[in-house]
């Protein structure tokens, strides 16, 4: 029911469309270099989402989904009201009444549980389909980016079962990535916002 998300959510929902769209993509055959390898990581879910483009594109299916969670939010208001009603009435109500008053409620509660589905499974939908479209043009920028700076391996630690423990930052190539992506594209960097207040734990 909630339609809040943030990077952290769409790399979540996004997770194994990058190693698709990797998968999708041969690498060109090649003698191996001469010398050590040359190993570097990434967070390539992250560097997809973070792209100028990727924040561009995802804030625009926020706005776009802004009017429906809207509406879930009035649709919610109405059940909690509705219940504190009941709660406080109930007892002082005809039988007749508190019974009318109980299937308006369950009826509003069965509409915001199967509006806020349907809301949350279109924009998990539209939201991986965004994702789906970007990642093979990032993957493009990392395999020519591989190449330039004579990468022998590049590991993928944003997988949930990424093998990685530990890797020097000076080896996460994130960032280049991203950077190098940005600049190909010319999507300018989206206007600054301010940082949102940090969520209140619930109350126990």
């Amino acid at each position: 029911m909630h339609m809040k998300s943030s990077l952290a959510l769409i790399v979540t929902l996004a997770a194994g469309l990058a190693l698709n769209a990797a998968a999708q993509t041969p690498a060109p055959a090649a003698a191996a270099p001469a010398g050590p390898a040359k190993i570097a990581v990434i967070n390539f879910q992250a560097a997809v989402a973070q792209t100028n483009e990727g924040q561009r594109d995802f804030a625009d299916l926020q706005k776009k989904f802004g009017p429906k969670r809207d509406q879930l939010r009035l649709l919610n208001d109405e059940v909690g009201t509705l219940t504190k009603e009941l709660q406080a009435q109930g007892d002082k109500l005809s039988d007749e009444a508190r019974a009318s008053k109980t299937k308006i409620l369950e009826d509003k509660k069965k509409k915001l549980q199967r509006d806020a589905e349907d809301a949350e499974n279109d924009f998990q939908q539209e939201m991986q389909e965004v994702f789906s479209t970007l990642a093979p043009k990032v993957n493009e920028v990392l395999a020519n980016y591989e190449k330039q700076q004579g990468y022998t391996l590049v590991l993928d630690y944003g997988q949930q079962q990424s093998p990685i423990l530990w890797a020097q930052p000076s080896a996460d190539i994130t960032k280049a990535v991203i950077d190098a992506y940005n600049v190909k594209s010319g999507v300018p960097a989206p206007p600054a916002q301010a940082a949102a207040p940090a969520p209140k734990p619930a109350a126990k």
